[in-house]
């Protein structure tokens, strides 16, 4: 079962919409008034178009009254929709191709509210960049690499790095463990997080997931520890997350971590992910870690993997 974060759940509401004959004065008074940037042109109850801060400004520029000329002569069109059912994905890719950053959410062809890059940086600010990392092949090996304190016989791990020693774009690593019931009832006294949605079976199948579920940040810590297994000393700077689904309790997941940024003074940006056993993605972001040197009383064991 899937939760991902939907348009309707990010969307500006309700929408604020002018006729095509109105006038950009009026249109202008009525974003000053409500504190908005935007207004969309309906016809019939469909929208036709969009007028935006951008617009009023073009106004100003070139022409000396802007009460004499109707929205109609300055809105871009046709515009860009979207269903309010449909992911944020979705929207961004939609922006992108379309090299825009609003789209009208419409509902049986009525606009029902309007989804901005701002509005999507607020919620999932990752999402807007992921597609645009990029990671650079180089000389990877899949390697195990025990430089823990220790391991579990229960976990299995596997770093591909260009390096024993140094991190480099296009490293990365996967760890991979089922969160059991001991894990779930240690994280809650562990953290305080007593919520009865992880613990109590009978309050849980009242709620919308019907059962009991994994802490999403219990879920989120194998991130840590599939950056514990990359070369060097990592250490985390800052983290965004999106929680897209679910985890079982007894389930298997797997974060997958892999370096898309070298920033500079040993910084790199990493996307984060941690899907599960049918490759469901059920945590989606990108971490900012610090990799120091390992120091010089590491020991570190090297096995090449076929």
């Amino acid at each position: 079962m899937s939760f991902p974060v939907r348009v309707s759940d990010v969307m500006s509401r309700p929408v604020r919409t002018v006729d095509p004959e109105t006038s950009m004065a009026d249109a202008a008074s009525t974003c000053d008034r409500e504190a908005i940037g935007s207004v969309v042109v309906v016809e019939d109850s469909s929208p036709v178009g969009i007028v935006t801060s951008a617009d009023f400004v073009r106004v100003l520029g070139t022409v000396t009254e802007p009460g004499r000329h109707a929205v109609a002569e300055f809105m871009s069109a046709p515009v860009r929709t979207i269903q309010p059912e449909a992911t944020l994905g979705d929207a961004v890719d939609t922006m992108r191709d379309d090299d825009i950053s609003r789209l009208v959410v419409v509902e049986d062809g009525t606009p029902v509210g309007l989804v901005s890059t701002d509005d999507i940086a607020a919620t999932v600010p990752q999402i807007l960049h992921r597609s645009e990392l990029t990671v650079t092949p180089g000389e990877h090996q899949y390697r195990v690499r025990p430089e823990t304190a220790y391991e579990h016989e229960e976990w299995t791990y596997e770093s591909m790095a260009a390096s024993d020693r140094h991190v480099s774009v296009g490293d990365r690593v996967e760890f991979r463990k089922a969160i059991t019931e001991q894990d779930v009832r240690s994280f809650a006294a562990l953290s305080g997080d007593t919520n009865r949605l992880h613990l109590d079976e009978e309050y849980a199948s009242g709620t919308r997931f019907g059962r009991r579920i994994v802490h999403g940040t219990l879920v989120s810590s194998l991130i840590s520890a599939a950056l514990a297994r990359l070369p060097g000393v990592t250490i985390y700077v800052s983290q965004d997350l999106s929680f897209l689904a679910p985890v079982d309790i007894g389930e298997t997941v797997t974060a997958v971590c892999e370096i898309a940024e070298a920033l500079g003074r040993d910084k790199y940006l990493v996307t984060t992910d941690v899907v599960d056993d049918s490759d469901t993605s059920v945590i989606e972001g990108q971490a900012v870690v610090l990799v120091d040197d390992l120091p010089e009383t590491a020991s570190i064991e090297i096995e090449a993997i076929p």
